[in-house]
């Protein structure tokens, strides 16, 4: 990863710009069609187009070049005025003031206002959108309440008064001007919303977009759509491209060939064996990402072995994240050594991850001690555990699925290891319903400071997979993102105590901190990735 600037206004975002020598292909007028077309896939099919709800970052993909917020991240990774115009803050950091541009305008060439941003804003937050992503807003006046059910939408701290948009936070968030650029901060026309009804955003065909593309020829289950320039885009001048094609393709290996007959412009290399038949590839690069992949241990009460910090700790133990990384990655990551990924923020002049780092030695001696005794004080002499994965999203997933097999089952006696793959909706659907064991997962920085990770371990995320409830981590959170969070010393010390819990109680298992080996092509510019928020930026992508 690059080396990061600190959060808020210095972005804190990897950015790659994919430009250099040919590659092996035929490029150009492969497809027979136009020069200026892009042709991209996707590893698995999209789960929905609602800003409000998606989480995914497939979709992210889509609907972060289809819409905008008020602010967008730049090719350096600096949140920069896009739908705004201007974005100030008050001296202490409670109160900000958001002039939006003049003749703002829908994808349809209707008008869009500061309403349509409040009326987003309040839907993602109103109980009955169930948007997963909502707890972004806590901070914001009375997001947490509306939330709860104990406060009406429209109470929310936003307010619009012609093309001004005031928002008020009961606290300062540093991580503001990042989570602006965010897609469950964009804005949604409540007449369009209303006359779609269930419907909305699971068909593309009469969908309404303010960013750079319009998003079409998806009706939510085919697997062949396209991004079209949008030529009511405010900033529409500097998009270059006239259309993007995706399709949807699941086997890496079908994409690296159709990449290498000129059909892609772009393919993952994410096995193992494709990323050491290509690396000498002149289109091959490994692409750092603020991704951190983990085990997730179901504590719900389900799983009476897992309930044991005894149990999870020789599980933690029993990982040998340097083998993994150099045996099943080829050594494309990097072996964790905190949850919170490298590169995301500095603390106290370094790396937030050094700053923080954590034991997660391979230790088998204790692992087997504690193992032992784990199982006594649950009264067993053997236990049974299955790993739930995907294997269209998290690459590699099966292969890191039969090392730890392998692995634990060897260095743990009386353990038995079983494996279980299902697709990626499933497995989401899976870890929200509380429906498996131990499940192999990642998570993406929404924005630039640790909390965007450590958020995961709270008692009330909807996306806490280990489902722990553990009070001493709530409340360190909530100092940190409360007393504290205008404090950077002391944030740091906040943050780090709860790596250290997570840590000591093996609350999840951190195991590599990711990065993508990919093929692109090199007559392609302007095409940026981005590990904070939206993955992927084709604003300003081009064919040269």
């Amino acid at each position: 990863m690059k080396n990061w600037q600190k959060y808020a206004a210095g972005g804190a975002v990897v950015v790659v710009a994919l430009v250099g020598t040919r590659a092996a292909g035929l490029w150009g007028n492969a497809q027979g069609g136009n020069h200026q077309v892009l042709h991209f896939s996707l590893p698995t099919p999209l789960n929905g187009l609602d800003t409000a709800t998606i989480t995914d970052e497939y979709s992210m993909d889509i609907a972060g070049n289809a819409g905008e917020g008020v602010m967008r991240a730049d090719k350096n990774g600096t949140p920069q005025p896009a739908q705004a115009q201007s974005v100030k803050a008050s001296a202490d950091g409670k109160t900000w003031t958001i002039t939006l541009r003049p003749n703002l305008k829908w994808s349809d060439g209707s008008k869009l206002t500061a309403a349509d941003f409040v009326y987003g804003w309040q839907r993602a937050n109103d109980p009955a959108t169930k948007s997963e992503y909502a707890y972004l807003y806590s901070g914001i006046k009375n997001a947490d309440k509306i939330q709860a059910g104990q406060a009406d939408k429209k109470t929310l701290g936003i307010t619009a008064k012609g093309n001004v948009l005031t928002v008020t936070l009961e606290k300062p968030m540093p991580q503001f001007e990042s989570l602006l650029t965010f897609p469950t901060f964009f804005p949604q026309q409540e007449k369009f919303v209303t006359k779609q009804g269930k419907g909305f955003a699971t068909t593309s065909a009469k969908s309404l977009y303010n960013g750079p593309y319009k998003f079409e020829g998806w009706q939510g289950t085919n697997n062949e759509f396209k991004l079209v320039k949008n030529d009511n885009y405010w900033d529409a001048k500097h998009v270059k491209t006239p259309e993007i094609d995706f399709q949807v393709i699941q086997k890496p290996e079908v994409a690296v060939q159709m990449y290498k007959t000129g059909k892609l412009d772009a393919a993952l290399v994410n096995t193992p064996q494709l990323a050491q038949a290509n690396k000498g590839n002149k289109g091959y690069r490994v692409t750092p990402q603020a991704t951190t992949v983990y085990l997730a241990y179901n504590q719900s009460g389900s799983v009476k072995a897992l309930t044991n910090d005894k149990i999870r700790q020789a599980l933690n133990l029993a990982t040998n994240r340097p083998e993994l990384n150099a045996q099943v990655l080829s050594g494309t990551s990097t072996s964790a050594t905190t949850f919170t990924p490298k590169g995301l923020s500095q603390a106290n002049g370094e790396d937030f991850a050094t700053y923080a780092k954590q034991d997660y030695s391979y230790d088998p001696t204790k692992a087997q001690a504690l193992f032992k005794s784990g199982l006594a004080e649950i009264g067993a002499t053997s236990v049974t555990l299955e790993i739930e994965a995907d294997t269209d999203r998290v690459a590699n997933a099966k292969d890191v699925v039969n090392y730890l097999q392998g692995q634990w089952s060897k260095v743990l006696p009386g353990l038995k290891v079983t494996e279980k793959f299902v697709p990626f909706k499933q497995r989401l659907q899976d870890g929200t319903n509380k429906n498996f064991q131990i499940m192999l997962t990642q998570w993406g920085a929404d924005y630039a400071e640790p909390t965007t990770f450590l958020d995961l371990a709270a008692t009330d995320n909807p996306n806490n997979y280990n489902h722990n409830s553990t009070p001493a981590y709530d409340a360190l959170l909530a100092k940190a993102t409360g007393v504290d969070a205008t404090n950077d010393s002391k944030r740091a010390v906040d943050e780090q105590g709860m790596e250290k819990m997570i840590h000591e109680q093996a609350l999840l298992n951190p195991l590599y901190y990711q990065a993508q080996p990919e093929l692109v092509n090199p007559q392609i510019s302007g095409f940026y990735h981005h590990a904070v928020g939206v993955p992927l930026d084709f604003k300003t992508a081009v064919r040269q």
